[in-house]
């Protein structure tokens, strides 16, 4: 059963909240971020990412970069940027973007749970990754980008957070990416303790997005468990900050593909291997998307074809069954060559953000071909989590992002 914990937080003052609060970390290419922090110098963004302090030729990885954002991150409370809750609390975080809304539980979840797969993943992480942020957690002693976990939804855990939102928010404004981000705090004891009771009762989170977060701040969770061999558990170490949401107010757009120009490629004979595992019907208008599950359009020779997987070559796996693992066996490999779409530089992934005038102005340029998908469910993702399996690559597209500096969980005084 879940295990969740309130917190002191370390959070912005309320007048600075809109210049700290950052986009993830993992959004910005390098030269981004040295062209995003030179313009925002509040931004968390300057903490996250601290090689921008730096000039472009030290390695974004050495000891004194990380050492540089624990020393900005001391900095700014010293300076009061920050102040530091003074009694544990849960939190809600809702979000509003193209007239959606979600609205989640900001809270500490069980390093223990990650490990018993109470908290359940669906992607492999990448060590080179998880290094990055083990060595960023490790010396800031703090956790600033919150793991987005989902949940099944439970109407009693909605009337409780739909109680708490009648009361005036902690922060409310409009983020650069155009969200509506909005938190209320619960340090009511007896509502605390009731949240926690109703989340011990159900049997599994799953990780939406944050695998790499969350694996790092396992692995420093591990390392403090060393360095203290009498820990009791109640160490904030044990803990690591998270936002759980029901998944019935999550949003996932679709991820779609594009394959790069080869000098082998033809659009005949892709049409006509397509037609094997698929009924095509070739489009009239332009821009035309997927609207259920088993269909996905391809833009090819600048004229857009709706897709039907054919039922034969349907899977019923949890894996399988999905839309991007169809192309992937059916269309990709075989007609493409594509085997590992991790590695091979032949395909690209648009998120579905862009819209399909991404896809267009792709293959106007550099690619031959491109797939819009129907969005992969949170259910698909749960199916795949339970049966102890990994999605296939850029298979979920979760928006709007939660942001950075916001909330921090202090893993160590």
């Amino acid at each position: 059963m879940a295990v969740i914990k309130p917190f002191k937080a370390l959070r912005p003052t309320t007048e600075y909240t809109d210049k700290i609060a950052a986009l993830p970390y993992d959004v910005y290419s390098r030269e981004e971020a040295y062209s995003y922090t030179k313009e925002h110098p509040l931004s968390f963004l300057n903490i996250d990412r601290p090689e921008t302090q730096f000039d472009r030729n030290v390695d974004m990885y050495s000891e004194k970069v990380y050492q540089e954002g624990g020393r900005l991150l001391k900095e700014m409370e010293e300076k009061k940027f920050f102040q530091m809750e003074q009694e544990e609390c849960f939190y809600i975080y809702e979000q509003t973007f193209n007239e959606r809304t979600q609205t989640g539980l900001a809270v500490c979840s069980s390093v223990d749970d990650y490990l018993n797969n109470v908290i359940k993943k669906h992607e492999k992480t990448v060590s080179s990754k998880e290094k990055d942020r083990i060595n960023h957690v490790n010396t800031c002693n703090a956790q600033s980008g919150p793991i987005f976990l989902a949940y099944p939804p439970n109407q009693r855990i909605k009337e409780i957070v739909t109680k708490a939102k009648m009361n005036t928010p902690l922060y409310d404004f409009v983020s650069e990416d155009q969200v509506t981000q909005r938190m209320w705090k619960i340090s009511d004891t007896s509502t605390i303790q009731l949240l926690v009771d109703l989340f011990g009762e159900i049997p599994s989170t799953y990780i939406a997005d944050g695998h790499h977060r969350a694996a790092s701040a396992v692995a420093v969770s591990k390392m403090r468990r060393e360095k203290y061999p009498h820990y009791t558990g109640t160490e904030e170490f044990n803990y690591f900050l998270s936002v759980l949401f029901p998944a019935d107010e999550l949003y996932i757009m679709d991820y779609n593909r594009v394959l790069k120009k080869q000098p082998y490629y033809m659009a005949s004979s892709i049409l006509e291997g397509i037609k094997k595992v698929c009924d095509v019907l070739q489009m009239d208008t332009k821009k035309i998307a997927p609207s259920k599950p088993g269909t996905f359009s391809m833009l090819l020779d600048n004229t857009w074809y709706l897709l039907q997987e054919k039922e034969s070559f349907q899977k019923s796996d949890a894996v399988e069954a999905l839309d991007v693992a169809f192309l992937q066996r059916e269309i990709l490999a075989p007609l493409f060559g594509i085997e590992d779409p991790k590695t091979d530089e032949r395909i690209a992934f648009i998120g579905g953000i862009r819209g399909l005038k991404e896809l267009e102005m792709r293959v106007n340029t550099d690619c031959v071909c491109a797939f819009a998908m129907y969005p992969t469910s949170i259910y698909d993702l749960f199916a795949v989590a339970d049966a102890n399996k990994l999605m296939p690559p850029k298979s979920t597209w979760f928006e709007p992002k939660l942001l950075s500096g916001l909330l921090i969980h202090k893993i160590e005084s």
